[in-house]
């Protein structure tokens, strides 16, 4: 008899089956990402058949969409990411520090979201870069990571860059220098800088921007923008690798809703959990129109290409090795493991759910026609 994996009680492919076919004409990228999540480990795209080497016991596990999208998919992405950036964490605090963008940019955002994302991270990483190396303030050259988030609890868009900082940096005559304990750059200063940099950039791609060929409209929205504080928050600095870690494995693979968010769904609605940061944080349910819940969701989706996660200064890709090599050399130490935990291994899929004994082992791949005789042995066993 076939064992399926624990699942949760509602899934996002389930909204999908039920409400997608209400969103009328999609572009081919949003369709692509409802049809992926909906055939997430499911006899449409194949799958193996695992046997156990004790008692013979036989169960399918049918293949993942890999979509990055997709709320099935991310936790062995971001084990295989967490395992990476394990042996490049320096022994320094490391700082949170979260820069938002105005929502009087959202209209030009969903439009162009290629263009003002990347806009955003150009900003953000000026901005920190430019105000780090003010002999005024720390007077370094920084490495820092940089993740795009879009949404809000409620789904709405609300674009936003968390970056992870280490504390401390290189100076120009090539000595390390370290933030004073738990302050690492004043929140005000990055926030002026920052709204400069993102208007200066906006201008200068505004000749590729869908929406912006009224030069008084698009003046206006600058000039809207400019009336409010451009929100940058430093969170408390972490207490050592292992919370980085932990911080990282929230943050970098998160979607816009995960399937342990989802409350219910009929054929008409779907409710789903969210915190109300306005209300201290305070954990309320939401009911939404089918349509409308995928709609939102759709809104987050990123061009295909669009790297969400960016690493910038010191840990830019391709000079990451040689200097995290020089940092250590100034620091004074030596790459340290960390205990990585793999977020997608909470229950034990090797081991044998029949005889508790036994360890699966994965057949070949099989196309879904393949399998099809398969399923149907295994179910009237």
């Amino acid at each position: 008899m076939t064992q399926p994996f624990q699942r949760p009680a509602l899934e996002l492919a389930e909204i999908i089956r039920r409400h997608g076919h209400r969103l009328g004409e999609l572009s081919g990228e949003k369709q692509r990402i409802l049809r992926a999540i909906a055939c997430c480990r499911t006899a449409a795209l194949g799958g193996h058949v695992q046997t156990c080497d004790c008692c013979q016991f036989q169960r399918i596990a049918y293949n993942s969409c890999r979509n990055r999208h997709c709320p099935k998919c991310q936790a062995s992405a971001c084990a295989r990411w967490m395992e990476d950036r394990a042996a490049e964490l320096l022994p320094v605090e490391y700082f949170h520090v979260v820069f938002t963008l105005p929502d009087v940019f959202n209209p030009l955002a969903l439009a162009n979201k290629r263009i003002v994302y990347g806009v955003l991270f150009d900003a953000v990483a000026q901005t920190l870069s430019e105000v780090a190396a003010n002999p005024k303030r720390l007077g370094a050259r920084i490495g820092f990571i940089g993740i795009l988030h879009t949404w809000g609890q409620n789904l709405s868009l609300h674009p936003h860059v968390h970056c992870v900082v280490p504390g401390g940096g290189i100076t120009p005559d090539g000595k390390w220098i370290s933030c004073r304990p738990g302050f690492f750059l004043p929140v005000r200063a990055l926030s002026k800088v920052f709204r400069g940099k993102f208007i200066d950039l906006l201008k200068q791609a505004r000749g590729k921007l869908i929406g912006a060929e009224n030069a008084d409209a698009f003046d206006q929205m600058l000039d809207a923008s400019v009336q409010h504080d451009w929100v940058v928050y430093a969170k408390r600095p972490f207490g050592g690798p292992q919370q980085v870690l932990k911080y990282l494995a929230r943050y970098t693979h998160r979607i816009a809703i995960s399937n342990r968010r989802l409350v219910s769904v009929d054929n008409q609605t779907v409710t789903f959990k969210y915190k109300d940061y306005a209300h201290h944080n305070r954990k309320r349910t939401m009911r939404l129109d089918g349509a409308e819940f995928l709609r939102r969701f759709l809104m987050h989706a990123v061009p295909t290409g669009f790297m969400r996660i960016r690493h910038f200064g010191l840990l830019a890709n391709r000079v990451r090795a040689g200097n995290l090599q020089r940092c250590r050399c100034l620091i004074g130490s030596t790459p340290q493991s960390v205990a990585v935990i793999d977020p997608s291994k909470k229950v034990d899929h090797c081991g044998c759910p029949a005889c508790g004994h036994g360890r699966l082992i994965a057949g070949p791949n099989l196309s879904p026609l393949e399998l099809r005789p398969i399923i149907v042995r295994l179910d009237s066993s």
